[in-house]
């Protein structure tokens, strides 16, 4: 039992699953977004008084806050007690590319440490990359709408145009970002 539990999940079981999810929140009116909890906090911290963007009844939003806490506390537990640091599954080529590329400290690939150790963070090449990618995320999110998880699952299962338009737009940023500036920035 626990095997299962543990292994990756395929395709043919998460799918259904996320579209379950999709669909229970359809049939009470939500529509589910990660990057939509800022805005949430920021007014539930009164900040509504400052700007007229977070001027709104956050309360009758906080069930996203609840999702975003459990996807923290699922992701902690799945990592401490569930072997999550063995779940990334790339092909080869990804993990010769990878290797290319100078990262090779990590058989899994989840958290090498030429990432995401105390030295490389705190160097400057390491704050640049989090400093800059931070902002072009939030930035990006906020400008396009949502993040991909809001328009990838949820935008998507509800027929937008913006989110399929934003979720092309996201494949081709990636791409960009893994051929072309990666390689130079590592």
């Amino acid at each position: 039992m626990m095997e299962n539990i543990i292994a990756p999940w395929p395709w043919y079981v998460t799918g259904p699953i996320v579209g379950a999810t999709m669909a229970i929140l359809l049939l009470f009116g939500k529509s589910l977004g990660l990057s939509s909890n800022f805005r949430i906090i920021c007014s539930a911290c009164g900040a509504g008084k400052k700007n007229s963007f977070f001027n709104f009844d956050w309360k009758r939003e906080s069930w996203n806050l609840v999702f975003a806490i459990g996807c923290i506390i699922g992701g902690f537990i799945s990592y401490k007690y569930l072997g999550g640091d063995h779940l990334a599954g790339i092909s080869d080529a990804t993990a010769n590319h990878l290797q290319s590329l100078g990262i090779t400290s990590d058989n899994h690939y989840v958290l090498p440490s030429e990432l995401f150790n105390a030295s490389a963070i705190f160097s400057v090449k390491g704050l640049l990359m989090l400093t800059i990618g931070g902002f072009l995320i939030g930035f990006g999110s906020r400008y396009a709408g949502g993040c991909t998880s809001g328009h990838a699952i949820s935008g998507l299962s509800n027929l937008q145009l913006p989110s399929l338009i934003a979720v092309i737009g996201y494949f081709i940023g990636g791409l960009i970002m893994t051929w072309l500036i990666i390689p130079f920035i590592l």
